[in-house]
């Protein structure tokens, strides 16, 4: 069953009610009008009225008897009510938002896998087809590099070569945002021609 982003009827009809009782259009002791009447006014059903009823009485803003109809309790406690209901529904928007988000980073991260796989399946194929390929440098304890982040090393105005991916203790990362920092035994991966060998070595001593 999928589930929806917005809170059930009955309950958006019950926000509305402490929302006129917060705002004093309805006074502590007023009696509301009969579910019939207010079915029509929020044109849904008598169930739904019943319920957002039941809901705010057991929050203590109203009452409802048997006979005599419902009744205003409290209009501190349906500005209490309105609070929660706010904040609740923010973070219920910010954890979907999040999940979004999560999931394009994941279909994204997918994209760049399946991308560097295909790159180096054709690499293998066709070895001599292109001048590009990817090369693998491992970081020495002593390297210059170390403690760095990509975003300072300026690798490809300095040797003409692109990181592509990071190799470190088992995982790989690739596409290394400039944030990414660099450790002692690191792998970095790195695209470009045949003559750029030299100056990776050189600048990564």
């Amino acid at each position: 069953m999928r589930n929806s982003k917005n809170p059930p009827v009955y309950s958006q009809v019950a926000y509305d009610i402490a929302s006129k009782i917060a705002a004093g259009k309805m006074r502590v002791g007023e009696k509301f009008s009969g579910r019939s009447l207010m079915a029509s006014e929020y044109k849904v059903s008598q169930e739904t009225i019943r319920r957002a009823l039941r809901q705010l009485a057991d929050l203590d803003i109203i009452s409802v008897e048997e006979k005599s109809g419902a009744t205003v309790l409290s209009r501190e406690n349906a500005a209490a009510y309105l609070e929660k209901f706010t904040s609740e529904t923010g973070l219920r928007d910010l954890k979907q938002k999040l999940k979004e988000l999560m999931k394009r980073q994941a279909d994204l991260q997918q994209e760049i896998v399946d991308l560097v796989q295909r790159i180096a399946d054709l690499s293998e194929r066709f070895p001599h087809s292109g001048p590009m390929k990817n090369y693998e440098f491992e970081l020495s304890p002593d390297s210059s590099l170390i403690g760095k982040t990509i975003g300072q090393l300026k690798f490809w105005q300095n040797t003409g070569a692109t990181i592509v991916a990071i190799r470190s203790e088992g995982e790989i990362l690739l596409s290394p945002g400039p944030d990414a920092v660099l450790r002692p035994y690191d792998i970095l991966v790195v695209t470009g021609e045949p003559q750029i060998l030299e100056q990776v070595r050189n600048y990564i001593a």
